[in-house]
């Protein structure tokens, strides 16, 4: 993966938004200390997260066009954590 695609990652889900919104503070909430981010700031769409050293995670979920939740997100440091949450959530078509 390079490092813009480590940045900003991509996944279409069946969930609704707000579904996705609470598995990810329940997700990045429960991770090993090292690895752990707490809600920082939530929004209608959108939550961040905070973790060590002040590392900002960022997830965003919308309705996406083709059907589904588009779900975003971004963060420098805690892209194997964000990828790991993705993958999380059920792929659209498959629930």
């Amino acid at each position: 993966m390079g490092s813009s695609q480590q940045t900003v990652q991509e996944a279409i889900t069946d969930l609704p938004p707000a579904e996705v919104l609470a598995r990810a503070k329940s997700f990045f909430a429960s991770r090993p200390s090292l690895y752990s981010a707490f809600l920082d700031m939530e929004g209608p769409g959108f939550c961040s997260f905070r973790g060590q050293g002040g590392e900002e995670v960022i997830v965003a979920a919308a309705s996406a066009p083709e059907g589904g939740t588009r779900v975003t997100g971004s963060t420098y440091l805690f892209d194997m954590q964000l990828a790991r949450f993705l993958t999380t959530l059920p792929p659209a078509g498959q629930r």
